[in-house]
């Protein structure tokens, strides 16, 4: 059996398991672990508080430091009211293409790696390979975000990581950060006719937008130098702003839901820190005057840490040696690569598959894609043996 067809058998089971990011991933993981031990693996799965989910840590090679993460997420997004034209969990091989929720968005590559685990066994590594696959990244990052701090705890000091993300096998060196948020403010209701009775929390909601909007043009000016990114600067977004019952009546719960990306660390520091002074200085004590329980309180939905480029990358040096590519980008979508990277190692996307194709109807991943990926693979264990 080919790597090619061994891929396309392991992405037909893949595909099979509904990981959707609601749902368990645990019968997944199970079938990964059952797949890796026989061949030597040390398979290790940490379960989240619910015990629903896991991230699945595998290991074949001696237990030395330096070695190679292979990355990807278990979880989909869901298929509801999309158009399908075939069942998105069973596999469509079809016109040179493997349909199916998750092919591209990251099954595809998750099947490559297992299906090339077999190859790496059979090697006499000098430096193992690492496989991790973990939940909840189409929401956040959860997983990537529990796993990493355990990988420390238990002294494993991999040298790079390779998240397999669809990029059509391009490198991508550099990607901006993702954190979300839900502001809630709770005040004190009255009549509109008597508005300074009330604490109006659309009212606070609004200045608290104001502030977000100010500090959006700040980060304009902090630029970092001979940056890359589309617009260069972090950017900030209102996804949403709720409140209110009636037009006469003063409203007591509002909400706003915003996000910012920055691309360096010092403006995520920024960002928290000005926002956080504006609320705790002026807007919580001018509400309090009037109503000594109101209330302004922030939800972290998601703070993921962008991929930062670095001015020398081994992994970007490893995946240009092995496709034969001569240069990097940089991408405005965040992944998981960004939480390994505080692992301080070195870090890259590089996966089979467009992003254009991934959350849609139809999604696939190109069977020459896969083949590429396979190429890379191969090539990564005759590194490791050297």
């Amino acid at each position: 059996m080919t790597y090619l067809s061994e891929t396309k058998r392991i992405l037909g089971d893949l595909i099979g398991f509904p990981t959707i990011s609601t749902d368990s991933n645990l019968d997944m993981l199970f079938y990964i672990r059952d797949y890796l031990e026989p061949l030597g693996a040390r398979v290790d799965l940490f379960h989240d508080a619910s015990g629903k989910k896991a991230n699945l840590f595998a290991t074949i090679g001696p237990d030395v430091d330096g070695g190679i993460i292979l990355s990807g997420h278990a979880d989909v997004v869901p298929v509801a009211d999309q158009p399908w034209t075939t069942d998105p969990f069973i596999m469509d091989d079809r016109d040179g293409k493997l349909f199916g929720r998750g092919a591209c968005d990251m099954k595809g590559f998750i099947a490559a790696t297992l299906a090339m685990a077999p190859y790496y066994a059979q090697l006499d590594l000098k430096r193992p390979v690492h496989f991790a696959f973990t939940h909840d990244e189409e929401v956040g990052c959860i997983g990537a975000t529990a796993l990493v701090p355990e990988l420390q705890k238990r002294g494993y000091k991999p040298s790079i990581a390779i998240i397999g993300e669809p990029t059509e096998m391009r490198i991508i060196e550099g990607h901006k950060g993702c954190c979300e948020y839900t502001t809630r403010f709770s005040g004190l209701e009255g009549h509109g006719s008597s508005p300074d009775l009330g604490v109006n929390a659309a009212e606070y909601a609004v200045r608290y937008v104001s502030r977000l909007m100010e500090l959006r043009e700040d980060m304009k000016t902090r630029v970092p130098e001979n940056s890359r990114f589309e617009p260069p600067w972090t950017t900030m977004n209102i996804g949403g702003i709720r409140g209110g019952v009636m037009h006469n009546v003063i409203v007591s719960k509002a909400e706003v839901d915003w996000e910012f990306r920055p691309v360096q660390q010092s403006d995520f520091h920024y960002m928290k820190d000005q926002i956080t002074a504006y609320v705790t200085e002026e807007l919580l004590p001018a509400m309090r005057t009037v109503h000594p329980e109101a209330s302004i309180d922030t939800e972290i939905l998601g703070e993921v840490d962008g991929l930062e480029p670095m001015d020398e990358n081994a992994a970007k040096d490893l995946i240009m040696e092995l496709t034969g590519a001569n240069g990097a980008d940089v991408v405005p979508f965040g992944t998981e690569a960004g939480i390994f990277q505080t692992m301080g190692l070195s870090a890259v996307v590089c996966g089979p598959g467009s992003i254009a194709q991934a959350h849609k109807a139809d999604e696939f991943v190109a069977i020459d894609q896969l083949e590429a990926c396979l190429s890379m693979l191969t090539g990564l264990g005759k590194k490791l043996v050297r």
